[in-house]
């Protein structure tokens, strides 16, 4: 067992019945992000993680989108979209395990309407929180590599 980097964490993100907030820490358990709105309602969706290379490919193809219109609430400088169900990630003392690609979602079709066709694969992953802990915007994301 080892732990390659893979990346780093670029932006934070939880969702409030006002809207999205971007924060410099989250704190985590196993029921997912604490302060988001869907904390406690589908352990295995509980983290969206997202690569700052679907905001470059909507970009690419004249789409602007902000950081945090995809709902992610981890960005991270690495495609994490090839991981399989089952893979680890670690950040600080925080383990997130990879539960299943992001389904295609309607929602950002208020951003686009090409938008969920484009990102249709490339939107992100879901993950959920197999070790609890805080994380920080500028945390390094390994790779366990089992």
């Amino acid at each position: 067992m080892s732990l390659i980097k893979a990346g780093q964490i670029l932006e934070l993100f939880y969702s409030t019945d006002n809207g999205r907030v971007n924060t410099t820490e989250l704190a985590l358990d196993d029921k997912g992000v604490i302060e988001d709105k869907y904390y406690n309602k589908n352990i295995q969706r509980s983290v969206l993680i997202t690569s700052q290379e679907s905001y470059k490919l909507a970009a690419k193809h004249g789409i602007e989108a902000k950081y945090s219109a995809l709902g992610e609430n981890l960005l991270i400088d690495y495609n994490p979209y090839h991981l399989k169900p089952g893979a680890r990630l670690i950040i600080g003392t925080l383990i997130l395990e990879i539960s299943q690609n992001c389904t295609l979602c309607k929602s950002l079709a208020k951003v686009d309407a090409r938008l969920p066709k484009l990102l249709k694969d490339d939107r992100g992953v879901f993950a959920k929180v197999i070790s609890s802990g805080t994380i920080h915007k500028g945390d390094n994301v390994y790779l366990l590599n089992t």
